[in-house]
């Protein structure tokens, strides 16, 4: 059922990002950092020195934002790919690879609705602690170079801002299309993403089923679900780098800004090289891996089935 399918996506998605927030936050970092600017040497290094200055919990700024919208996100997601993959079966034939494909375009095409808001909001809180580790290190060594200046330097504070003020400042000085800055950049990686992964996790699934009208084990689908996300995550980095460029409010120092996806293209192209396209996206395969296997698993087992069939029993 609908519902069954909403609950299983959400708490799908839930699990997954509690678990892979921290990869999520350093991909953010790297492939915001450009040439003259990095502070970043790894996705290890971004992680240690995110520790070091922030905390532990520093790892999971955004993840608030992301956890409270995660769940109507991966809902739609999977439940759309049904749906579509449903419509398009209609006649009782197989689904050919191009109706896979089509099902998967409009999966990924109905989730930007809160991948977009979602995104802009995350990219906002996780970058933040980068343009400030950026700021202390320009401020010592400004220091360090001015002969004229005596005592210590003047210590770089950071104010730390949140999701619900970034967007009543957004809605108040852009309305409801400041949350949706990026939408073209979000469809340019959401849709080609969905494209790839959902019939490619559906055929990988497929050949661990013995019996074609019984589910595949869980650690099919898990695996599946692993194999596919990493395979597309991979494939769509460099529109996921633009993307992240594009949703970033705050710039470092000296870094450039963007005006639309071509500029955007082109500045990184021409600045930065082609393997800029590629920042990121070890990191990204660590975190849609995992993310969409226990994605999978959760939505194949059906633990929401399970708890809407006990609900009449409690009650009686």
């Amino acid at each position: 059922s609908l519902p069954a399918k909403l609950i299983n996506g959400g708490i799908a998605g839930l699990i997954g990002v509690t678990c892979v927030f921290p990869i999520d936050l350093a991909k953010t970092r790297l492939q915001n950092q450009q040439n003259g600017q990095r502070i970043y040497t790894s996705m290890s290094d971004c992680l240690i020195k995110t520790i070091r200055s922030e905390g532990y919990f520093g790892m999971y700024r955004g993840a608030a934002v992301n956890l409270t919208l995660v769940t109507p996100e991966k809902a739609i997601k999977l439940a759309a790919n049904d749906f579509f993959r449903h419509q398009l079966s209609k006649d009782g034939k197989k689904l050919t690879l191009l109706r896979e494909m089509l099902a998967g375009c409009g999966a990924g095409t109905c989730q930007v609705i809160v991948t977009t808001p979602m995104e802009m909001l995350k990219i906002q809180l996780q970058d933040a602690g980068r343009i400030a580790a950026q700021k202390k290190l320009m401020a010592a060594q400004a220091q360090l170079s001015s002969s004229s200046a005596a005592g210590a330097p003047e210590p770089v504070v950071e104010t730390r801002t949140t999701a619900t003020q970034i967007t009543r400042e957004l809605l108040r000085s852009k309305g409801i299309a400041g949350l949706y800055k990026g939408l073209g950049a979000t469809l340019l990686r959401d849709v080609p993403f969905s494209i790839v992964y959902f019939p490619l996790f559906a055929n990988l699934n497929k050949l661990g089923q013995k019996d074609p009208n019984v589910k595949a084990p869980f650690y099919v689908s898990f695996l599946s679900g692993c194999v596919a996300g990493s395979t597309a995550a991979v494939a769509v980095n460099p529109c996921d780098v633009i993307k992240t460029r594009l949703q970033s409010l705050q710039r470092g120092v000296n870094e450039d800004t963007y005006s639309g996806i071509l500029d955007c293209t082109k500045k990184i192209w021409q600045k930065e090289g082609p393997m800029a396209f590629l920042k990121g996206a070890y990191c990204r395969a660590l975190v849609i891996a995992p993310l969409f296997g226990i994605a999978q698993v959760v939505y194949f087992i059906g633990i929401a089935e399970f708890l809407l069939d006990m609900l009449p029993k409690h009650r009686a």
